[in-house]
């Protein structure tokens, strides 16, 4: 026998159980002298209680034996899934088919009739052996791949999460189905829109309340206050295009078109306006919003490489824009053209023509109410009315 085999040998251990010592000791010179390392045990019990102790590589069974005989015993180990895979070969005189077969149906690896060759009992040993090692072998591949295939999932969990999570970032910054172009590759995002209303609206004042608070106040300010016109946008199905310091923006149209934008965002600016009665300056007073909208065509589109935004460019913007800056506070200014899809249903009042920074001048209108307010008579307020 080689240095090689003998080592694989000695790693191997082997419990004869028989209830005859002579029997045991002519077993155990032959494994022994192969280099198989064997333990003893005469009795049923004896041989369990040995195996609880140390599973060992195969157990070689007498079936005749006093109180328990193998037949119990290799039931014992069949039954016990922490033992079931432990090959078991009965060496025994019985010789009937009976036996053989109650044997293998209990779940004998192997039957080996006494008196037996030393030759036979040694390489039935070694092909048992080998199958057992073979499967330690697939169990320990198994249990590699099963852990592989765990740390597989786990990653691409992480990266579903991580995905997720960057999407949902995507989305919160730009509009879904600008995001969901950018996440098809395209590189290049600018539309053309024939009809879309802009709002723009600033807190008055606002600069010179924030040298009164603490910039923790100012951000935690700003941010309820924003964080409710955000809540009033998506109720109305608006596009939040951006804010600049204490200014919000808004659009209507873009970037899907919508029939009714010009209505969508004059609620949105009464709505703004009876919002912003409920955040008070440090002097108790509530804030003012100024607010202007246009309407018009524009393009919108994706700029940047890093920290990119969805923003909008044209005239329509610009006199936006400008119907801010020039309207007046707790006012909501609009330009002619918006009026022009307000008219029929909304009260507005006409302010007259102001001038653009183009010198051309335009009719400007302010937007008084939504549909159904009851007007007081005594009111000293024109309305300009559709003729």
């Amino acid at each position: 026998m080689t240095t090689a085999a003998a080592s694989l040998s000695e790693d191997v251990d082997i419990l004869l159980v028989d209830d005859i010592p002579d029997n045991l000791r002519v077993l155990s010179t032959i494994l022994e002298g192969r280099g198989y390392r064997c333990r003893k045990a005469i009795s049923g019990a004896m041989a369990l209680q040995a195996v609880a102790a140390s599973p060992p590589d195969l157990v070689l069974l007498d079936i005749t034996m006093p109180a328990m005989d193998g037949f119990e015993v290799c039931e014992h180990l069949k039954d016990d899934p922490t033992t079931q895979a432990i090959p078991v070969i009965f060496l025994t005189a019985r010789d009937a088919e009976a036996e053989k077969e109650r044997a293998f149906n209990l779940g004998a690896a192997d039957y080996i009739v006494k008196p037996f060759k030393a030759y036979e009992v040694l390489l039935r040993v070694q092909h048992q052996i080998d199958l057992r090692r073979q499967q330690q072998q697939l169990e320990a591949q198994n249990r590699q791949l099963q852990q592989e295939i765990q740390v597989r999932q786990r990653v691409e969990l992480e990266l579903r999460e991580q995905r997720q999570r960057s999407e949902e970032l995507l989305v919160n910054v730009l509009p879904f189905q600008i995001a969901q172009r950018l996440k098809e590759h395209q590189r290049a995002i600018a539309d053309h829109f024939d009809e879309v209303t802009i709002l723009f609206a600033d807190i008055v004042g606002f600069s010179q309340v924030s040298a009164q608070m603490t910039p923790c106040d100012l951000v935690r300010q700003l941010n309820r206050i924003f964080s409710r016109f955000d809540e009033l946008a998506a109720g109305h199905g608006l596009e939040k295009i951006k804010t600049i310091g204490d200014a919000y923006m808004v659009a209507a149209g873009v970037p899907a078109s919508r029939a009714d934008h010009a209505h969508a965002i004059a609620q949105m600016a009464l709505d703004m306006q009876a919002t912003i009665g409920d955040f008070r300056r440090p002097d108790g007073q509530p804030f003012q919003l100024r607010i202007g909208i246009n309407s018009g065509s524009l393009v919108a589109g994706v700029i940047g490489i890093r920290k990119f935004i969805y923003d909008l460019w044209g005239d329509t913007v610009n006199i936006a824009s400008f119907m801010e800056s020039s309207g007046e506070a707790g006012r909501i200014q609009i330009s002619d053209r918006s009026y022009h899809y307000l008219k029929q249903d909304f009260i507005c009042e006409a302010r007259g023509n102001i001038t653009l920074k183009s010198g051309d001048p335009i009719p400007t209108y302010w937007l008084v109410s939504r549909p159904g307010l009851t007007l007081n008579p005594d009111q000293a307020v024109e309305f300009c009315m559709p003729t």
